[in-house]
């Protein structure tokens, strides 16, 4: 290999593919095992290096600092964008040889005008590309429109705008996520059952990852003739009033005496179970999203009957990588990028918790 070629790491090479440095080196030595998928992504990568290998090289040598920029709801020890944070963390510790600065900011995702602060903070900035999880869609749409306006490139997490000019989107296919936690959470039960869906109030439009899968919930409902079968009763929680939420719970179970089923469309599903408890209505079927600590204890304890996964992690790192791979490398990218709806019981979480890639 020439010097220039030399420069070009192993561990770049692995990030760029999406495989394991293992992996690199069995392509390079033509030894081991591969999956053909596997060897194409290394190979395409190879490729593209032949071609402008310049671009690996300058990226090595230049001053220029990338400035990314991730915008995200605040969260606690444990939370799902904690994990989210962790995949940023990661992917800025893979290309901190070229250069990459991820700068935080957070906002309060149950209230609109936090959002609206902390976008308008970050166009007065001087940045390179932007994160985003759209929570607020309006609000979402006039901040985009504005980077794109000014050529600044940007990336949804989570959830999708699909009519926004954004690079690329790592997240669930929420309406799809919604339509199967319709599927799973009434295959078992009895004719005349009473539905509970509980969402969280906030200072503002309703979270735009909940009402996609919201309507993927009700699709199904309606689209195998479900209306006259069961009764829905939408359930409104703070988010910050437990107490209040617990009278809300009680007065309706006291209104409706054939309640079976409840789901919540975000990862505030324990603070349900919790109440579920406290009311001895442990016996009704429960679903909820993400991996929380608080969410697996009450998995393990069948208080919650299905936990929907979604690999935050990994969308936190490969929308950093992505957005190097475009600005830096000058490599192709893929636009929509949907995640895995991974479906955890009782019965596998602790294998799915202990797996590591």
């Amino acid at each position: 290999m020439s010097d220039l070629a030399t420069k070009i790491r192993i561990k770049d090479i692995a990030t760029l593919a999406g495989v394991s440095e293992g992996t690199v080196d069995r392509v390079l030595h033509n030894r081991g095992d591969v999956s053909e998928k596997s060897r194409d992504a290394v190979t395409k990568v190879l490729e593209q290096m032949n071609y402008t290998p310049n671009l690996f090289a300058r990226s090595l040598a230049s001053k220029k600092q990338y400035r990314f920029v991730c915008m995200i709801p605040t969260y606690q020890s444990e939370d799902y964008w904690e994990s989210v944070d962790k995949g940023f963390d990661s992917a800025a510790l893979d290309f901190v040889h070229h250069n990459v600065l991820i700068e935080k900011n957070f906002f309060n995702q149950y209230d609109v005008n936090s959002f609206i602060e902390v976008s308008n903070k970050i166009l007065e900035k001087e940045v390179d590309a932007v994160f985003l999880a759209p929570i607020f869609k309006a609000e979402s749409i006039v901040f985009t429109d504005k980077l794109t306006n000014r050529n600044i490139p940007f990336s949804f997490i989570d959830s999708l705008i699909p009519e926004a000019n954004y690079l690329t989107y790592y997240g669930q296919n929420s309406f799809q996520s919604g339509y199967i936690a319709a599927k799973l959470l009434l295959s078992s039960l009895s004719e005349g059952s009473q539905i509970m869906i509980i969402r969280t109030q906030r200072k503002g439009s309703v979270s735009n990852q909940t009402i996609s899968r919201y309507n993927g919930f009700i699709n199904y409902f309606h689209q195998n003739g479900l209306s006259g079968i069961y009764q829905i009763i939408n359930v409104e929680l703070k988010n910050d009033d437990e107490d209040s939420n617990f009278k809300v719970l009680e007065n309706i179970f006291a209104m409706h005496s054939n309640i079976k089923a409840a789901i919540t469309f975000n990862s505030k599903v324990h603070r349900l179970a919790n109440h579920l408890v406290s009311l001895r209505q442990e016996k009704i079927r429960l679903i909820g999203y993400d991996l929380l600590k608080t969410n697996v204890e009450y998995l393990q304890k069948g208080v919650i009957n299905i936990l929907i996964a979604q690999r935050p992690e990994k969308q936190g790192f490969f929308t950093v990588r992505d957005m190097c791979r475009e600005l830096i490398f000058r490599q192709e990218v893929k636009k929509i990028n949907y995640v895995p709806i991974d479906i955890l019981l009782k019965e596998n979480i602790e294998d799915y918790m202990n797996f590591s890639e």
